[in-house]
C-alpha cells in the first residue's frame, strides 16, 4: 500500500444512489392488493384501456341486445286472465256474471233479451232490490238502442244491471212501471232524451224537455232543436 494516498474513513459518506422511477399507476380494472398478489390485467383490459374504451363484462362494443328466445334471455312468459267473479245471484234464472265493483262501480250484470226485461225487474223485486235508473245508450254505427236498468238493495253492499238492446229505427220495449212504480218518472226521460218508448207506459208527455219537444237531445244524429 502506498503510504502518500489517503485511506477512506469509516464513517465517512457514501455517493446517493439515483432515485427510483416512480410505479406505473394501475390499470383500469386492477387493484394496489392485485399488483401485490401477482395478479396482471388481462391483455383484453390493456387493449380496451390503450384505447380509451371502458371495458364492459359480456358486453360487446356495437352488439344489440339479446332477443327473446335466442338462449341468453328466456322467452316472456303469457299473462293468464284474471279468474271470473262470483256470481252473487247465482239462484236466479237471469244470466247475471260478477264484476269487479271498484271498475264498474256495480257487482254483477245481465244481457237479457227486450222480452225478458220484466221477467227480471219481477226477478229482482223478489229479491229485495230497487230500481235505481234506468237510461239509454245509442249504438248509432250498429243500428241499435240500449236500455240500460240500475238496481241496487237498500240493506246489501249490492248493485246490478241488466241491459238489453232494440232497433234503433223502431225503438220499444215494454215499461216496467208496474213492478216498480218508480219507473214512471225514469222511463218518461229516457224517453225525452233518447226516443225509446215504453210500450205500457200511461204518460210518455215530455218530462224534462219543453212540451211541445219533437227532437231527442241525446242520439247521436241530433244537431239542432
Amino acid at each position: 500500500m502506498n503510504p502518500t494516498t489517503p485511506q477512506p474513513q469509516g464513517n465517512s459518506p457514501q455517493p446517493a444512489s439515483p432515485p427510483a422511477a416512480p410505479a406505473p399507476a394501475p390499470l383500469p380494472g386492477t387493484t394496489a392488493e392485485g399488483e401485490r398478489a401477482g395478479a396482471r390485467p388481462s391483455p383484453g383490459a390493456a387493449t380496451a384501456a390503450s384505447s380509451g374504451v371502458s371495458a364492459l363484462p359480456n358486453v360487446i362494443a356495437g352488439s344489440k341486445p339479446a332477443a327473446p328466445g335466442d338462449g341468453r334471455t328466456p322467452a316472456p312468459q303469457p299473462v293468464n286472465a284474471p279468474p271470473p267473479l262470483p256470481n252473487p245471484l247465482p239462484h236466479l234464472s237471469l244470466p247475471f256474471h260478477g264484476v269487479d265493483y271498484a271498475a264498474k262501480g256495480y257487482h254483477a250484470e245481465a244481457i237479457v233479451a227486450p222480452d225478458q226485461v220484466v221477467f227480471a225487474a219481477q226477478q229482482l223485486d223478489k229479491e229485495g232490490l230497487s230500481l235505481d235508473t234506468i237510461t239509454g245508450v245509442d249504438w248509432m254505427a250498429e243500428g241499435q238502442m240500449e236500455v240500460v236498468y240500475d238496481y241496487f238493495h237498500p240493506a246489501k253492499a249490492l248493485r246490478v244491471v241488466v241491459r238489453t238492446r232494440i232497433p234503433r229505427d223502431n225503438p220499444e220495449i215494454a215499461t216496467i212501471q208496474k213492478v216498480f212504480p218508480g219507473a214512471n218518472w225514469h222511463e218518461r226521460e229516457t224517453h225525452d232524451f233518447f226516443g225509446i218508448r215504453f210500450l205500457g207506459h200511461p204518460n210518455l208527455t215530455p218530462f224534462l224537455l219543453p212540451e211541445d219537444a219533437t227532437y231527442h237531445p241525446l242520439r247521436k244524429d241530433f244537431t239542432q232543436c
